[in-house]
């Protein structure tokens, strides 16, 4: 009798584990993540976060392009790019840890 109580605790488990992935919409778990090409720009020089901060903004504009209220996708545009700003900090992080790296090698 324990065993088939554990077993169904077990089941009962699972399945509130996997309800708040139930709850979310088809399209949430299918969209891609917007993206943007950083690999040809310095993200150090002013010039390389002019060009990303335009390809962030086209970026946003493409991935939230479903969006038919402007409220919707107003804030869909701004949440884009802002964690496309928390990347690029990190990455601007490495490349200047990178060139600090290659300067004191020098």
């Amino acid at each position: 009798m324990n065993n088939l109580t554990n077993r169904i605790s077990s089941l009962a488990m699972l399945a509130l584990a996997a309800l708040p992935i139930a709850s979310l919409p088809a399209s949430a778990l299918a969209a891609p993540a917007a993206a943007v090409k950083v690999a040809d720009i310095n993200l150090l020089s002013p010039e390389g976060m002019a060009t990303f901060a335009k390809r962030a903004d086209y970026a946003a504009r493409d991935y939230c392009r479903d969006e038919r209220a402007l409220s919707a996708a107003a804030t869909c545009r701004a949440g884009v790019k802002e964690e496309l700003s928390e990347k690029v900090t990190s990455l601007r992080s490495a490349q200047l840890e990178q060139a600090s790296k290659t300067f004191a090698a020098r």
